[in-house]
């Protein structure tokens, strides 16, 4: 087990301080690094009131369920799971820069119905102080549901998160970024089951042809494929024979066109060219 900074291990105590005045808690739990981190303090500031519930819809990348499960087995956390269905909501298909906040939205309002049925007094999510910088509109979601932050309320950077995870042990501390597959189409084109499944057969393709574990198959207008991978990766995927056979293979999956992004993978990138209109109209 790794030591923590007097700095941190403070933190950690603030944080399970935290934890023990709820009582009685729900996490929304994607299997991450960050949910993971406040499962764990649920589970030992709580013991038994504690429970992660996961989202489940066409939106989830393959696999990413398992890990979960997995996860929360390890912690010894109550896990169940949550169908929601943001796709019913006109507002989360048309894919403006706000998308995000539809979906959370569906997922909090899911989550509230369930406090009945499992006696939680409290919905913690797994923002943490970073998240302040980046586009995320989800976190007026988790305002307007009296969603707690665990994390972000008491100081954890994205690093004391991997820190304080590697610390007990859990299995994803250095496990990378998964967002939702809908946040690899482009905005304004519209996210639907058809293209949020594209991207997640390309990207499980990719991972396995390029032995890598972190990439991304952005979906652009008129079904272009722009493939992200580290930079390192690109003199592979630039090799005549690779990138024909990727091309036509994400072709086979039904896109139209497939590019290389030459500055590599970025997370987040969509939201570098968010258009000024779709701003001017949220």
């Amino acid at each position: 087990m790794t030591q923590l900074s007097p700095e941190l291990a403070h933190k950690r105590d603030q944080l399970l301080v935290r934890m023990k005045k709820f009582e009685r808690v729900a996490v929304a739990f994607s299997g991450g690094v960050d949910s993971s981190v406040v499962a764990k303090a649920a589970q030992i500031a709580c013991d038994q009131w504690a429970i992660a519930l996961t989202a489940v819809s066409p939106s989830l990348a393959s696999g990413e369920l398992k890990i979960a499960a997995e996860v929360a087995s390890s912690i010894g956390i109550r896990h169940e799971l949550v169908r929601t269905e943001e796709f019913e909501n006109p507002e989360y298909v048309k894919n403006a820069p706000n998308r995000c906040f539809f979906c959370k939205d569906e997922l909090y309002s899911q989550l509230e119905r369930l406090q009945c049925k499992y006696g939680f007094t409290a919905i913690l999510n797994g923002a943490n102080i970073d998240d302040r910088g980046d586009h995320r509109p989800g976190m007026q979601a988790a305002q307007n549901h009296q969603v707690d932050s665990p994390l972000l309320e008491t100081g954890f950077t994205k690093q004391d998160v991997r820190d304080l995870a590697q610390h007990w042990q859990l299995p994803v501390w250095d496990k990378p970024a998964s967002p939702c597959l809908a946040s690899r189409i482009a905005y304004g084109v519209e996210v639907t089951p058809e293209r949020v499944r594209r991207v997640d057969a390309a990207e499980s393709y990719l991972k396995q042809r390029l032995n890598l574990e972190e990439l991304r198959v952005r979906h652009m207008e008129n079904d272009l494929a722009r493939i992200e991978v580290p930079s390192p990766a690109l003199p592979v995927l630039l090799k005549s024979e690779v990138i024909t056979e990727v091309t036509a293979h994400l072709k086979s999956l039904g896109f139209q066109s497939v590019t290389v992004d030459p500055e590599g993978f970025r997370s987040g990138s969509l939201n570098d060219v968010i258009p000024l209109e779709m701003l001017q109209r949220l």
